[in-house]
């Protein structure tokens, strides 16, 4: 990203890094050692360089809200003991999402309904915003897992 899409896309972020529980993204695991904040924080800055090369023109700021908002379920789903985390978590997301941030346009609730899409295959992302999102949430999401593993096998080499 430019200089200027950088300044941008950080006050965006900054803009709800002090509302509702964000914060508390931060003391959840997503992928590996990854955070459920920072992974947000990835998939929301992909998304916005993804919007900024293709030249889709999306509205910026719903697609970073509904970025950093996707998995804002506030849980540790590696202890979950309910209903199966994948096609389940975008629910529990936006529930807490129209709790803490009652401003949500539509569009930001289809990004936090929709990013799993097609593993929900009735949560159909309709906006290209949500399209951005589930892709970039996706391409995140194999990154991590793919560095966790690395990461976890080069820790147990370390044990030996």
């Amino acid at each position: 990203m430019k200089g200027s899409d950088e300044k941008r896309f950080a006050s965006l972020v900054d803009d709800l890094k002090s509302k509702g529980h964000i914060a508390e993204m931060k003391n959840y695991k997503q992928h590996g050692r990854v955070s459920t904040y920072d992974h947000c924080y990835s998939v929301a800055k992909l998304a916005y360089g993804m919007d900024k090369f293709l030249h889709t023109k999306s509205s910026e700021k719903e697609l970073v809200r509904g970025a950093m908002l996707h998995d804002y379920y506030l849980y540790d789903w590696h202890l979950h003991d309910g209903p199966l985390h994948g096609p389940y978590h975008p629910k529990a997301a936006l529930f807490n999402a129209l709790r803490d941030f009652m401003d949500l346009t539509d569009r930001e609730k289809n990004i936090i309904a929709s990013h799993m899409w097609p593993l929900a295959p009735s949560r159909f992302p309709k906006y290209k915003e949500a399209v951005i999102v589930c892709i970039a949430d996706k391409i995140v999401s194999i990154k991590e897992t793919l560095f966790m593993r690395k990461g976890m096998k080069d820790d147990e080499d370390k044990k030996k």
